[in-house]
Order: structure tokens, then C-alpha cells, then sequence
């Protein structure tokens, strides 16, 4: 028999989550949000989210968009179908944070597209310095992000390819190509699968990080 706990838990979870879908002006949400009452989403600007069907928000987790200049509606935080944010996972995006369908962040991910400015004003407070001008972040589908991860852009583009593993506690700070496994501080790959082998072999190439996404058939019919 279940926990009658558990029961009220899952039941709290349902009704936040009908209140928040009918409520939060997104730019665009799907159906079946599931949202921990406990999770911090911003309300005062989630018309610049947009979020797919059957997204998960677990309890801690802090999804925010920053203080944005211009006055678009263009969102600058995509969620897309199916994706799941652990719990005490906090994503802060100012310009670009795109997650494709089927991402799972596991507990405790951080993952941010700008810094706290430092070196505007040394006589200031960080934290009245405001925040650096960023970068953009793309996470393919199917991509699974350990405990305790950054994935951290200041400047430029960040993208990594689908169907990565990012190990638990590494610091994510550049691209990296579909299919890899990512480790350390900051990442680097420890192990990636070759298309032309069909196997994982240790490292990467030169060859496969200009192949970002292309699944085998489309490699084949490259060459």
C-alpha cells in the first residue's frame, strides 16, 4: 500500500501544476506540466519560456530569466518535450538557453549563460556590477547531465551534440560533438562513439567534432 503521504505529495504536485499551466503567461507551454510546488519559476517573465508537453520540474529547482533590455516576446528559454529538471537544478538564461526534447538534468545542475560582472567598477560590489553581456547554450536530445554539473557560457556559442553524458560534478565551459562522454574540470571526452566503427572508443577526433549530430546513415552518405 502506498504511503498516504506520498499520495498528498502527488496530489499537491497536480493541483500546483493545473494552477501554474492556467496561470504563468508562457510563451508557449504544452500539456502535462508537472511542477513541485516547491520549485522557483519566475513568474514576471515566463512570457520569454517556452516549454513542451510532459516537462518536469522537481522540487528546489530555480528557473529564471534574467533582467532582459529589449522588449521581444522571442523566448530566450526553450524547454522542449519530455525534458526533466532535477531537484535543486537552477537554470539562469539571458539570451539563449535551449534544452531539446528528452534532456534530463539530474540533482543539482547548474546551468547559466552569463556571469556575474566583475570588472566594471572594482570600487563596486559584485552584485551591483549587474551581469556580463553572455553567451548562448544548446543541449541536443537525449542528453543526460550528472550531479552537480556546470554547464557555463559567457561568450559565444555552447552546443552539445545529442545523446551526451556529462559526468556527474564537471564544469562544461565549451561544445562538445553528439554521442560523447564528458568529464572533469573543466570537460573534456573520456569516451565517444565512432559512426564509422560502430563502436565507443576512448577520446575523440578531430574528424567526429565537425559531425556534430549527424546520425550514422547521414555520415555514411558524407563520405
Amino acid at each position: 500500500m502506498d504511503d498516504p503521504l506520498n499520495l498528498v505529495r502527488r496530489a499537491l504536485v497536480r493541483l500546483y501544476s493545473l494552477w501554474v499551466s492556467a496561470t504563468y503567461p508562457f510563451a508557449s507551454l504544452g500539456s502535462n506540466l508537472s511542477i513541485h510546488f516547491g520549485a522557483d519559476v519566475s513568474k514576471t517573465r515566463v512570457h520569454r519560456m517556452k516549454w513542451g508537453n510532459s516537462v518536469t520540474i522537481n522540487k528546489d529547482a530555480t528557473v529564471r530569466v534574467e533582467l532582459l533590455l529589449d522588449e521581444t516576446d522571442e523566448p530566450v528559454l526553450v524547454i522542449e518535450d519530455e525534458c526533466i529538471i532535477g531537484p535543486r537544478c537552477a537554470i539562469s538564461a539571458k539570451n539563449s538557453i535551449y534544452l531539446e526534447r528528452d534532456v534530463v538534468l539530474a540533482p543539482s545542475v547548474l546551468i547559466q549563460d552569463h556571469s556575474h560582472a566583475y570588472k566594471k567598477d572594482v570600487r563596486q560590489t559584485i552584485r551591483h556590477q549587474g551581469i556580463t553581456e553572455g553567451g548562448r547554450i544548446r543541449i541536443g536530445q537525449g542528453s543526460w547531465i550528472g550531479q552537480g554539473s556546470v554547464i557555463h557560457c559567457d561568450q559565444g556559442e555552447l552546443t552539445l551534440g545529442r545523446n551526451c553524458v556529462v559526468a556527474p560534478n564537471s564544469l562544461v565551459n565549451r561544445s562538445f560533438p553528439a554521442y560523447s562522454l564528458i568529464a572533469g574540470n573543466p570537460a573534456h571526452v573520456i569516451k565517444q562513439f565512432d559512426a564509422a566503427k560502430g563502436a565507443w572508443v576512448l577520446g575523440s577526433s578531430r574528424r567526429a567534432e565537425t559531425e556534430i549530430g549527424l546520425p550514422q546513415a547521414e555520415l555514411q552518405a558524407s563520405r
